[in-house]
């Protein structure tokens, strides 16, 4: 089965680098304690590796 990951917006993302804020809109986040489900790809993995501060992630079977 393929892995999705849970991602949970938990920190707002004031007064961080523009960049860091138009990733988790990238992300598909828009309001504190949101969550989305996304495929587990480089490309995901690494957005997520610019906010890990503002984000927490689980890993989910689908």
């Amino acid at each position: 089965m393929a892995t999705k990951l849970k991602i949970t917006w938990v920190k707002s993302a004031i007064g961080y680098a523009k960049n860091q804020k138009l990733t988790v809109a990238t992300l598909g986040l828009k309001k504190l304690h949101q969550s989305v489900l996304h495929d587990d790809t480089p490309a995901i993995r690494g957005m997520i590796r610019t906010v890990n501060h503002l984000v927490t992630v689980e890993e989910v079977e689908a």
